[in-house]
C-alpha cells in the first residue's frame, strides 16, 4: 500500500536530519510545533496538494545573540530553540528546514513558502538577518537565494 504524503514527508525528515540519532536537532513534535506557534504564527508552513502536505518550511525567528552562540557552535539547534524567548523583539530568523517530495522539488514551493513566512515575521519584527545549518547542497542554494531575495545577510553554520 502506497504511503499517504503525511507519511511520506515524515519519512524523508528522518532520511534527510536523523534526529533520532542526534540529539542535539531539534525533533519537530506537536509540542514543539505549539511553543514554535507562540513564537510566531508563521514559523510552521506547508503545501498541500489535496491528499496531504508536499512542502514543509519551518523557521526561528530569534536574537541576534542567540543566533551568534548558534553559529559559534556554543548551543545546538534544540537549544536555540528551547532558548529563544516567547515575546521578545527578533531580530534574526533561522532557516531550520525545508523539505519538499520529490515530485515537487524544482518548482519553487518552498522558496515561495520561506518567502511568505519571513515577509510576515518582518511584519512585526525588524529582522537584521539570516541564519542556516545546511544539510544539503540543496538547501545552501534554497537559503542563499531566500537571502538575495529578502536583501537579508545570511550566515552559516559549520558542522
Amino acid at each position: 500500500m502506497a504511503l499517504s504524503n503525511f507519511e511520506r514527508m515524515i519519512q524523508l525528515a528522518e532520511e534527510v536530519f536523523a534526529v533520532k540519532n542526534d540529539p542535539d536537532q531539534l525533533d519537530v513534535n506537536q509540542d514543539v510545533i505549539e511553543r514554535l506557534q507562540k513564537i510566531h504564527p508563521s514559523t510552521v508552513s506547508e503545501q498541500d496538494d489535496g491528499n496531504g502536505p508536499v512542502a514543509w518550511v519551518l523557521v526561528i525567528p530569534t536574537t541576534l545573540e542567540l543566533m551568534n552562540q548558534f553559529l559559534g557552535n556554543k548551543i545546538s539547534e534544540k537549544e536555540l530553540f528551547e532558548l529563544t524567548p516567547i515575546g521578545a523583539s527578533y531580530e534574526a530568523l533561522y532557516l531550520c528546514s525545508a523539505m519538499v517530495l520529490k515530485e515537487y522539488r524544482r518548482k519553487g514551493i518552498a522558496k515561495k513558502l520561506a518567502l511568505a513566512a519571513i515577509e510576515n515575521i518582518r511584519k512585526d519584527h525588524s529582522l537584521k538577518a539570516l541564519f542556516v545549518w545546511p544539510f544539503s547542497k540543496e538547501g545552501e542554494q534554497g537559503s542563499e537565494e531566500v537571502a538575495r531575495l529578502t536583501s537579508l545577510p545570511l550566515y552559516k553554520r559549520s558542522n
